[in-house]
């Protein structure tokens, strides 16, 4: 169901009740019976690959990416060559985005912990790599280097062994060769030409040709996502992403032209992103129709950008900066932009947020592509709880923990209270026998 009833290009809300009920129903834009029926075209061909391994996987890929996956994998020599055909000006700017994404999660390296306990037991928690993982990178009409690099990088710093990359081809099954240039930039080398669910399938379960995998990451469409979220506990996975978002909150300082393109910006990856703007400054809320309107003539892609701003597009006149933090928080965008003065002190007070981009020299295009930060962001309100994948999300902790005589003896009364409190005989029991 579409937010708009009007003839604008975007909705418009004076700051009121109604503000906070048109956020709430964007961000459940992607629920629905739709949802349900996905749901159930997604079991069914998880299960199928399951137990069909790379013959259902084949059948799947030909019914609806139209092309035989054969072979699925692709030769490590058309990696290269794809690199080799690369223009000296895009190896360029890979190279500085795998620098700038690299040297940021490097950062992201969690420490273990050893603590000494009150009577010398030792106490402790050791983070290790997965073994292995899976990273997704949407394809078919589109390309999204940027995408590789972002999980692939985090995965290599985490020190992951194995990684495989599934991306579907065009109609002759053919993946980008930028897409593919930039998994030879990030060392990815065992790269399968599917997608869809039952490409996640296949990482999770494992087939003839693709190992199972510990961890999938990585965006997809809802067929994609549904899988993911099916396939959580045979795996592990970074998130359930949902549709793009951008939420921007502006004042009189901001540049109508800026906030216009980023507008854009984000209307142009999907019908159903969402490009949401909070603005004190009435004339910006009353005029940036127009100047949308001015940038999108001859714009290449504005039937998808038309269609997400009359769909998911909103305006709101808010009364103070105060109230667009306020429903800022409520959303829990993706992307938050503040094109306002002084966005630092406005920091503390965001608390939902995927991503914030602050000050009119920081569109959302910079951490798209090279700023460092992850760009796999949580949507539709998941900001509330999760944040940016990163080297954590490809590692698992294990405690340690080592008690003396000393320490059990000085602790063993409270833990047999504790154990007979809920009825557990012999989790007492392995105490008293220790200490009799």
């Amino acid at each position: 169901m579409s937010l708009n009833e009007s003839n604008e290009i975007l909705t418009f809300l004076k700051d009121s009740q109604d503000s906070f009920s048109a956020l709430q129903s964007i961000a459940m834009r992607t629920s629905g019976d739709h949802q349900q029926q996905a749901i159930d075209t997604v079991g069914e061909i998880l299960i199928d690959i399951k137990n069909n391994g790379d013959k259902a996987l084949r059948t799947y890929t030909q019914k609806f990416d139209g092309y035989d996956p054969d072979p699925i994998e692709i030769p490590e020599s058309e990696i290269i060559a794809a690199w080799e055909k690369t223009s000296s000006t895009l190896k360029e700017a890979l190279k500085i985005s795998h620098k700038r994404i690299e040297e940021f999660h490097k950062l992201q390296i969690p420490s273990d912990i050893e603590l000494k306990g009150d009577f010398g037991e030792l106490l402790g928690r050791r983070w290790k790599a997965v073994d292995s993982a899976g990273i997704y990178i949407p394809g078919g009409k589109a390309a999204y280097p940027s995408t590789v690099l972002m999980n692939a990088i985090p995965a290599k710093v985490a020190g992951v062994k194995n990684i495989v990359m599934a991306s579907p081809g065009n109609k002759e099954g053919k993946i980008n060769n930028i897409v593919l240039a930039a998994a030879y930039l990030a060392g990815i080398t065992k790269i399968f030409r599917i997608g869809g669910a039952q490409a996640i399938g296949s990482m999770a379960f494992g087939t003839e040709l693709i190992p199972k995998v510990n961890v999938i990451t990585g965006p997809g469409n809802l067929y994609v996502t549904l899988a993911k979220k099916l396939v959580f506990g045979e795996v592990a996975i970074d998130s359930l992403a949902g549709p793009s978002e951008v939420l921007i909150i502006a004042d009189n300082t901001a540049e109508i032209k800026h906030v216009a393109a980023d507008l854009l910006a984000q209307a142009e990856h999907d019908p159903l992103a969402a490009s949401i703007l909070l603005t004190t400054d009435l004339n910006l809320a009353q005029n940036i129709q127009k100047e949308v309107k001015r940038q999108l003539n001859c714009h290449p892609r504005k039937e998808i950008c038309t269609k997400s701003l009359k769909e998911w597009g909103l305006i709101v006149h808010c009364q103070t900066i105060e109230k667009c933090v306020e429903l800022s928080n409520f959303f829990a965008p993706e992307h938050l932009e503040l094109l306002i003065d002084s966005p630092e002190h406005f920091l503390d007070k965001i608390v939902n947020a995927g991503a914030i981009f602050i000050g009119p020299w920081t569109p959302e295009a910079t951490g798209d592509y090279l700023a460092g930060p992850n760009h796999t962001l949580p949507t539709s309100g998941a900001a509330k709880f999760s944040g940016a994948l990163s080297v954590e999300t490809f590692m698992k902790n294990t405690s340690l923990i080592r008690f003396n005589q000393k320490a059990l003896n000085q602790t063993s009364k409270s833990i047999i209270e504790l154990a007979n409190s809920e009825g557990l005989y012999s989790h007492a029991k392995s105490i008293e026998i220790r200490i009799s």
